[in-house]
This record gives C-alpha cells, sequence and structure tokens, in this order.
C-alpha cells in the first residue's frame, strides 16, 4: 500500500468519519482525501518528479496533506524542525535539495531573513493555491516501485553527531505501520490524541490510526493543561508521550486534581523516544491507571520496530523482575540481534549492538554513501545502541553507545545509574553524563531537575545510589539545573549538557 491510498480507501468506506480533528476544525476522512488529491497536482508545479518539498512550522492539519500528498505525487516531502536555529535551517534545506518550502509565516519569515533564496509560502498561500485547482483526480505516482522516490525525508535528531538525512520510502513507512498494527492493535473506538511534533518521525502514528480508520486529535504543541483539555473535549482513548511529558503531566495532576477528571477517558499511554524510570512508571500508574504501551524504534526505522506491550508492563507493575526495564519484543516481520565488533552475534544475556532488519528500514543517508554502508552494512540497521537480550526474548536498550561513560576502566551504564537516581525524593527529572577526569578518565556526573526547597543533599544521594549499584557508578559530581535540554521528540539532549560542563566546571563542585 501507497501512503496516500490509506487516507483514499478510507474516503471510500468512511467518508464522513473524522479523521483530524484540531481544536474547533474536524476534518473527515473525504475531505482530508481531497484536500490530499489537490496537494498532489499543486506539488507538481513546484518541482519535477523525484524532486523536493519542504514543510515548516507547528503543528498543522497542514503538514498532514503534505505527509501524504507530496508523495502521492513521486516527490518527497522534507521534514523540517522549527525548533533549529535559521542557520541550521537554511543548511538543511540547501542539503536537501528542496525547491520550496511550506509553512508557518513566522518560520518562513525566518528564513526569509537569514537570505533563503527558495519559494516561500505559507499555510493560506498553499491551501488557496490548491483550492484554485478546481475537482482534481490525484496525480499518479510516477514508479509502481514504493521504493522508487523516497516519501519523506527526516533529518536524525543529533544528539550524538551532526543530523543526517534519513531517506524513508512508502514501504518502510507501512510497514512501521503494520508492526505497530500487530503489535499494539487500535481498538475500534479509538480516539488519539497526537502532542509530538509533526516534524518528527512519530508522525507516522497519524498513519497508524489513519489505517485503521480512526481520529487524530493534534495538538499544536504539548501543554498538561491544554492536553488535559483537548482528552476531555474529545473523549481520547490513547494518546504517546516521552518520560519529560508524561513527568510534566502528573505534576499537573498533583497541583491541580481536577484535571484527573478531564482524563477518565484515556485508556492506554504508548511512550517512547527515550527510557521511561520505572519510578515514573509507577507513579503515572497510581495516579492515572491506564495501560502502558513502549515502543523503541528510530527514525531510521520508520517508527517502532520493537514492542513492551500492556500485559508485560502489568506484570512489571505487579512485580515482575526486570519487565519494566525492558524495550520489548520484535513486532512479527522484525528481526533482532545483538553484536559485538566484528558483527559476530554474542551469546544470549551479552551486551552488544542492537542490529535489526525489517521492511521498515530507511534505503540509506542522503547523499551520504559511506554512512549509509556503514549503517546498513549485511543488510542489518546499526543502531548504535548498546542491549542485550534475556532468556524471555526480550529487548534491553543499556544506552547509547556514546552515553556509556568509562571511569577507571569500567564501563557505566547512564541510563541504569537516572532509573535510581530518579527514585530519590526530590528528583523530578535526571541526565546522567560522563565529565572528565585526569585520574579515572571520566567520572559520573547527575544533571538534576529539583524543586530549590527539596533539592536532595549529595552526600545523601550519592549513598542511596551506593546501596544499589556498585561504587564506581555512583555520581562523584550533582549538579542541579531549572531544566534539562531536550529535542522535539523529548530525548535528552546530552552533548549539549556535556558541552555547558565543559564550559562552566565550577558548576561541578568538589568530587564526592
Amino acid at each position: 500500500m501507497l501512503l496516500h491510498e490509506v487516507v483514499l480507501g478510507a474516503a471510500r468506506s468512511i467518508p464522513g468519519q473524522a479523521a483530524i480533528v484540531h481544536g474547533d476544525e474536524v476534518l473527515t476522512f473525504g475531505e482530508l482525501a481531497d484536500r490530499v488529491r489537490r496537494t498532489a497536482l499543486f506539488a507538481t508545479e513546484f518541482c519535477p518528479v523525484g524532486g523536493r518539498i519542504a514543510v515548516i512550522g507547528e503543528n498543522d492539519p497542514g503538514w498532514i496533506d503534505l505527509y501524504y500528498g507530496v508523495p502521492a505525487a513521486g516527490r518527497t516531502l522534507v521534514f523540517l524542525n522549527q525548533r533549529l536555529s535559521a542557520p541550521e535551517l537554511s543548511a538543511l534545506i540547501t542539503r536537501s535539495g528542496a525547491s520550496v518550502v511550506v509553512g508557518e509565516p513566522t518560520h518562513l519569515d525566518r528564513l526569509r531573513l537569514e537570505g533563503v533564496e527558495l519559494p516561500l509560502v505559507d499555510w493560506d498561500g498553499w491551501k488557496l493555491g490548491c483550492l484554485a485547482l478546481g475537482d482534481v483526480p490525484i496525480a499518479p505516482v510516477p514508479s509502481a516501485s514504493s521504493d522508487a522516490i523516497p516519501a519523506w525525508l527526516l533529518f536524525t535528531s543529533g544528539t550524538t553527531a551532526a543530523p543526517k538525512g534519513a531517506l524513508l520510502t512508502h514501504r518502510s513507512v507501512m510497514a512501521a505501520v503494520a508492526a505497530s498494527s500487530a503489535a499494539r492493535p487500535v481498538e475500534p473506538d479509538d480516539v488519539y490524541a497526537f502532542p509530538f511534533p509533526l516534524c518528527h518521525v512519530a508522525g507516522y502514528n497519524v498513519v497508524h490510526r489513519h489505517f485503521h480508520g480512526r481520529p487524530v486529535v493534534l495538538l499544536d504543541r504539548f501543554e498538561p493543561k491544554t492536553f488535559c483539555a483537548a482528552v476531555a473535549a474529545r473523549s481520547a482513548t490513547s494518546t504517546s508521550l516521552a518520560a519529560t511529558m508524561l513527568a510534566s503531566l502528573l505534576d499537573h495532576v498533583d497541583s491541580d486534581p481536577g484535571a484527573l477528571e478531564d482524563l477518565r477517558t484515556l485508556r492506554s499511554i504508548a511512550y517512547g523516544a527515550a527510557p521511561m524510570p520505572p519510578s515514573l512508571l509507577r507513579r503515572a500508574d497510581a495516579l492515572l491507571g491506564v495501560d502502558f504501551a513502549q515502543g523503541y524504534g528510530m527514525t531510521e526505522l520508520s517508527g517502532n520496530a520493537v514492542f513492551l506491550d500492556a500485559e508485560a508492563h502489568r506484570r512489571g507493575l505487579a512485580g515482575e523482575p526486570g519487565l519494566l526495564a525492558a524495550a520489548g519484543r520484535p513486532a512479527p516481520g522484525v528481526e533482532v540481534r545483538i553484536a559485538d565488533a566484528d558483527d559476530v552475534d554474542v551469546r544470549l544475556g551479552e551486551v552488544g549492538e542492537i542490529l535489526v532488519r525489517a521492511d521498515q528500514m530507511m534505503i540509506g543517508y542522503l547523499d551520504d554513501p559511506d554512512a549509509s554502508e556503514a549503517a546498513l552494512r549485511g543488510g542489518w540497521l546499526h543502531t548504535g545502541d548498546i542491549g542485550r537480550i534475556d532468556d524471555g526474548g526480550y529487548l534491553h536498550v543499556v544506552d547509547r553507545s556514546k552515553d556509556i561513560i568509562i571511569t577507571g576502566g569500567e564501563n557505566v551504564s547512564s541510563r541504569e545509574v537516572e532509573d535510581v537516581v530518579a527514585a530519590f525524593p526530590g528528583v523530578l527529572r535526571v541526565a546522567v553524563v560522563g565529565v572528565p577526569d585526569p585520574r579515572w578518565g571520566e567520572n559520573v556526573c547527575a544533571v538534576i531537575v529539583s524543586p530549590e526547597a527539596d533539592r536532595p543533599d549529595p552526600a545523601v544521594l550519592a549513598a542511596f545510589v551506593r546501596s544499589r549499584l556498585a561504587g564506581f557508578k555512583v555520581p562523584r559530581h550533582v549538579v542541579f539545573v531549572t531544566e534539562l535540554p531536550v529535542n522535539a521528540s523529548g530525548k535528552v539532549l546530552k552533548a549539549q549538557l556535556r558541552e555547558l560542563l565543559a564550559e562552566e566546571p565550577q558548576l561541578l563542585g568538589p568530587r564526592l
């Protein structure tokens, strides 16, 4: 199935069913299909077959028109993250080879000031151009192969290196949708609240719900009070949240108990993008009483490929050891291996790099054959994540390879330390990074968000960690901040934390 066929098929069978709800605006599948047809035809005026059209801005139904319509025309949609600086955006637009940028006027103005000379078309101009086409059929895709022309081009989040452009196809995105459908079934009455930025690969979840003919409640951005109001207004039953979002939501409910009533229709929360501390899951379970599901994936996989379902979460919350720390099991059609530096499989339970093979893999990186070959060598995606598989078949993500701290010759998983620190009273958020040390190579440093009046004593915190982990894993520095830097998908930008601590070493204080 090609991407736009999801909407066209729904328009034939359930034309009056809501597809997108955005504020007071409700678009049915019939209306969305008409917009997709017009978008496909209008796209042909800006670039030839195989050309690229970029989009930027906060969440808007126009994004979803482009999600389907640009690939339907045999063009590639380039996702731009509006949170980037104008110079960063200009560089990515140049690298992408886009012929036009569509989106929010405020961000288009930033590009004009930066000297971007491409046509810049705001949402109103694009929609008027599409309407002027009259009653049109959908433009045919120039090739029968869903891999011939990339459907989407997304730049990686760049948490450990410069962003690379992942080329996703109709086939890869629909394979990710199929994986989610098999591992995380959509209920017949599901109403899905989507708070993630549409510029992120998490947007494949919109296609996933549309594939099942269910509506998506589109939020401009995540803000706890607005989120609760949207869930209440539209009787949303499911959502996806990053750990930082869930923590903020729980804080809001704690401060405003009436918000719990707004969330009464919510049955399930899916999470991914970053690890979910078990202590946060237990807090959410006690407060919200919903089911949880985890998805492990990445941009290069067009979405999630490994899932920890609701039943596994229930067992984990009931006390079954290790389950809440697992990423889950591969979806049908997905293969996962754990390999050493020579791509040789390690023994069951041993740690190595996570390798994935599935139809949902990207076809490569934009104009970077060396990086593409390295990432896809042997037909397996080399994720750069370190993990292991237990005897129950569950994948455990130990850490990003760049986030392993080496202190005194010992490897320390930053995630393992984060899970323990997060359970200490007064700790709202935590990120653990390595900082240079002339004797030990690196020291473990915990960067913590905590209310000033409730900040834990670093020595007491260190003793708490020492009671649960080996001595070499104990934070030797504790730094308090008002917030952690995160990207659009909720991942903590640890490179920025390392830079901050390198530039302002006085923040570290004496070694504990």
